[in-house]
């Protein structure tokens, strides 16, 4: 009997104990996430994309002044947060990053094939980073709104919803494995339950976001990109329909959220 009670007493102390290490690291956690959004070195991101915004270049030697976000021509404030969105002049529905690459291939004439092909943080991709970094910080603050009374961004929300909960790879993963539930978090990182409205917002409009860890800005198509690596399935193609298809899929959800664009990460 003493022995059956100092058992019970030994295994609530180790559990009280390991509760208080819990709300200890999730407190230590919380401060470290607010010192990081007390500086964010997106800000250098964002005066680059700047620049690279009006700056005349590539073969037509031209400015992305006119490039139109679906607000207009030229217009970028609050553009990023009706993203993405249908453009009649591509017949496609497109993210900031595709969007962006048809003003660059129309305007000034790059070929959207050096960003497909290229590399993350390297030449023309490198410079779309930068300007996504501008671009999404003209809509900080401002509500997430995509249009999914549109019938071809509905049809792209469904496909992203089936991409959401589609398992693949040899993990035999899909983003809901890591993005369906409450409270998950690997290390310091949250991991937003992506099904619920609140948790969308919260993941859809805190990228793209510098990483603390590696010293790097990563647009939402480097996020996704990553996602399927460690998913160990095959890598999407930069700006392809999946890849657009997810985004439409988390800023649909998110919708009515707020976009505290770029965040900072980790």
């Amino acid at each position: 009997m003493r022995k059956k009670l100092l058992a019970t007493v030994v295994g609530t102390a180790a559990v009280l104990a390991a509760s208080s290490m819990t709300s200890a690291q999730e407190l230590n956690f919380d401060e470290y996430r607010q010192m990081l959004r007390d500086g964010n070195p997106a800000e250098l991101f964002e005066m680059e994309g700047e620049e690279l915004w009006v700056t005349a270049r590539g073969p037509k030697n031209a400015t992305l002044e006119q490039c139109d976000l679906g607000l207009g021509p030229g217009v970028v404030e609050g553009a990023a947060a009706q993203m993405p969105r249908y453009f009649a002049d591509t017949d496609k529905v497109q993210d900031l990053e595709s969007r962006l690459m048809t003003c660059m291939e129309t305007l000034q004439g790059i070929d959207s094939k050096e960003i497909i092909d290229g590399r993350f943080r390297q030449g023309e991709r490198g410079k779309v980073a930068a300007i996504v970094a501008y671009v999404t910080g003209q809509s900080h603050g401002h509500k997430i709104n995509v249009d999914l009374s549109d019938p071809k961004v509905k049809d792209m929300y469904d496909l992203g919803e089936k991409a959401f909960f589609y398992r693949t790879g040899a993990m035999d993963f899909s983003c809901a494995s890591c993005h369906s539930q409450d409270g998950l978090r690997i290390r310091a990182t949250g991991l937003p339950n992506i099904t619920t409205p609140e948790g969308a917002a919260e993941g859809w409009g805190s990228w793209p976001a510098y990483r603390v860890s590696n010293s790097q800005f990563w647009t939402m198509q480097h996020r996704l990109w990553d996602c399927f690596r460690q998913q160990r399935t095959a890598e999407p193609i930069f700006g392809s329909d999946v890849t657009i298809a997810l985004s439409v899929y988390m800023a649909g959800k998110g919708n009515g959220g707020e976009a505290v664009w770029p965040g900072v990460k980790r």
